[in-house]
């Protein structure tokens, strides 16, 4: 199966890698036409107005390739072509999601409306049957009550959506993350025999590692673009879907060794915990917890002194780094609250040892 699906993978890759090559650099030359420039302030890292709807590639180029590696995959396999109702309204979300952050993009929207458009974009997976049901002995919950399950679900992917919005805030780090997430769910759905996701998963790399070579390697006032909002929402919104999709699947899987939510979990480690960091630390200050400031965790690591490429690189290797220790942890029999507890720990030794270190350079500062 693994051989067999690799090729539409192929395919799919392919086509999204090309598309996204294609229709980048007219999305740039748009911006400089038209205007459509993220401009410099006080809490932005880039001192030069940049081109900002790169992610206005993704949904498109996405769904190029996930129709053409679909059509060539059922044509081969002479599998009856059926569009599922939660792949169906994941669409129409995803649709509902793109189009507000492009809106965004251009003309700036209000904080409570994006909300509000997200909160009903979000609310349809649930109506899917797409639920997180079982939180498979978490602090001892196991399985929840449909009303719990649905609220629990919503709040999750809205968690996801926000979080992935908020890393958005240095070159590459976002498309890098993006891309390291699909790439474990990619295996994990040719695990679980599910090529359908598999193909949606892929369809979204190849789109985000053409706008990464862009954002990365290109040159201010050239070829560099940022994603914008259009951009980070769908990354987060088409992540969450395919995170909570394996849950589901995994938890119907007769092979699954060790607990379904594990990965799915794991994988959002990083954002997640630094969302909440940052609004704790907000509370704590006695400021709103939605008030933009330099308090995360990639404005924490240039402060010691990184550069923007290499505070990307770390926090990409801390991401794998957590998928990695966590699979060990439960080899080695750990349940999930558990491994939890550690991954609290060590995310919280790590924001102490750059605080340590902080402190330090500032009393070396000082003496001379």
């Amino acid at each position: 199966m693994r051989f067999d699906i690799s090729i539409y993978v192929a395919i799919a890759f392919v086509i999204s890698l090309v598309s996204a090559a294609i229709a980048i650099p007219i999305i740039i030359s748009f911006c400089k036409k038209y205007g459509y420039f993220d401009q410099p302030d006080t809490r932005k890292l880039h001192h030069i107005a940049v081109p900002r709807l790169g992610g206005l590639a993704f949904l498109p180029c996405m769904a190029v390739a996930f129709a053409t590696s679909l059509l060539v995959y059922y044509s081969d396999t002479s599998t009856p072509l059926n569009l599922h109702v939660s792949s169906s309204i994941m669409i129409l979300g995803a649709t509902g999601i793109y189009v507000m952050g492009l809106v965004d993009d251009i003309n700036d929207l209000s904080a409570f409306l994006k909300f509000c458009l997200m909160l009903v974009a979000t609310a349809l997976m649930p109506l899917c049957d797409l639920l997180i049901r079982d939180l498979h002995g978490f602090f001892g919950i196991h399985e929840l009550p449909l009303w719990a399950a649905y609220v629990f679900t919503v709040l999750t992917i809205m968690t996801i959506v926000n979080a992935a919005n908020l890393i958005d805030g240095i070159d590459g780090l976002a498309s890098g993350y993006a891309i390291i997430v699909l790439t474990f769910l990619v295996y994990r759905f040719i695990d679980l025999r599910a090529p359908i996701f598999a193909l949606m998963a892929v369809s979204l790399i190849g789109a985000v590692l053409t706008f990464f070579i862009f954002n990365f390697f290109g040159h201010v006032g050239k070829k560099k673009i940022f994603m914008g909002d259009a951009g980070s929402l769908i990354l987060g919104y088409v992540m969450a879907y395919l995170a909570i999709k394996c849950l589901t699947l995994s938890e119907r899987d007769i092979y699954q060794q060790g607990n379904p939510i594990l990965l799915s979990y794991s994988l959002f480690i990083v954002p997640v915990f630094d969302l909440v960091r940052v609004a704790l630390t907000r509370v704590v200050s006695g400021q709103s917890m939605f008030r933009a400031d330099k308090r995360h965790i990639h404005h924490v690591l240039m402060s010691l002194g990184l550069t923007m490429r290499q505070t990307t690189a770390i926090i990409l290797m801390i991401v794998v780094v957590f998928v990695v220790m966590n699979q060990f942890l439960q080899t080695a029999g750990l349940d999930i609250t558990a491994i939890f507890l550690i991954d609290v720990a060590v995310f919280a030794a790590l924001f102490a040892a750059m605080h340590l270190i902080r402190q330090r350079q500032q009393s070396t500062l000082h003496r001379h």
